[in-house]
């Protein structure tokens, strides 16, 4: 085993494609194979499923990557404190429901640990996406809610895949809709009330199930229903169109401005928002630093 060897696995890893990570290690496609094959060989161990729809880490490659990481990140510090080398471009990668907290978190994360070079990710997706994510290493760490209704499924997936989940807060459901909306003054709202206001919820792709929507209480009908796929749009919809849609009452007036207001929705349910990461392997330094970024994140709004 070398340093290389372990650089190679990481780079595969982070591409998802052994021509992608070829092209940027400045070495042919055949080299990088051979040289993680005899890694493979040498611990008897495959860390790299090879299909004809490409290549995907392991269960053993998740573990393998998790150790590998951990080794050049401590090499990379030795040969910066005592040889003066330049340090590596960082590589951190979150995904996310769409909570403008975990965004403001990661802005405060590259102000404060940014350095010079560095190949970050926030990927703002789908329920089941993030636990796919996460199980894969494409991210470190993947944030999502659970409740009542959810939580025997997620748990499932996330016992399946190895993966723990940490929570953050816990929240009362509210609405977010526009200052201009009629019920912008009310101090609470019902679901009665909210009949005849367009509802808007995140699109969940192929797993549209009830149970990976973003937005609890999803099993309920509505006259009017739009469901979108970022946040940016679905903002505008909730002014444009004097919408709706439910969420834990964190918002950020940095990031969204002032058009958009929270009010509470009369409702017993609760929102158990979290971070996920995989139960055996470290977490990074940048990943740490991150989840400290959305605890204070938090605390701010």
């Amino acid at each position: 085993m070398t340093l290389q060897q372990l650089k190679y696995v990481i780079e595969v890893a982070n591409r998802g494609s052994m021509n992608e990570a070829a092209r940027r290690l400045f070495i042919s496609q055949p080299s990088l194979s051979n040289a993680i094959r005899d890694l493979e060989e040498e611990f008897q161990i495959e860390i790299f499923e090879r299909t004809n729809k490409g290549i995907s880490l392991s269960k053993e490659g998740t573990e393998f990557l998790g150790y590998a990481r951990q080794v050049v990140e401590q090499a990379e510090l030795l040969e910066t404190r005592y040889g003066n080398k330049k340090p590596s471009p960082q590589h951190f990668s979150v995904s996310t429901q769409h909570y403008a907290f975990a965004v403001n978190a990661f802005v405060n994360l590259v102000r404060k640990y940014g350095q010079e070079e560095y190949e970050l990710a926030l990927r703002e997706t789908k329920t089941y996406e993030i636990i796919q994510d996460v199980k894969t290493l494409r991210s470190e760490i993947g944030i999502l809610y659970m409740n009542e209704f959810n939580e025997k499924v997620i748990n499932k997936l996330l016992k399946d895949a190895g993966l723990q989940f940490n929570s953050l807060f816990t929240a009362k459901p509210h609405i977010f809709i526009s200052i201009k909306n009629p019920l912008a003054k009310q101090s609470v709202v019902t679901i009665e009330q909210l009949e005849n206001y367009p509802y808007l919820s995140f699109d969940q792709g192929e797993y549209n199930s009830f149970h990976f929507s973003e937005e609890i209480l999803s099993t309920l009908s509505r006259k009017k229903s739009i469901t979108v796929n970022d946040r940016a749009t679905l903002f505008n919809l909730l002014i444009g169109l004097n919408g709706y849609t439910i969420s834990t009452g964190v918002l950020s007036a940095d990031l969204n401005g002032n058009e958009i207001i929270p009010v509470p929705l009369e409702s017993k349910e609760s929102i158990n928002v979290g971070w996920i990461s995989h139960k055996n392997i470290s977490l990074s330094k940048l990943a740490i630093s991150y989840v400290e970024a959305l605890h204070e994140a938090i605390a701010e709004n």
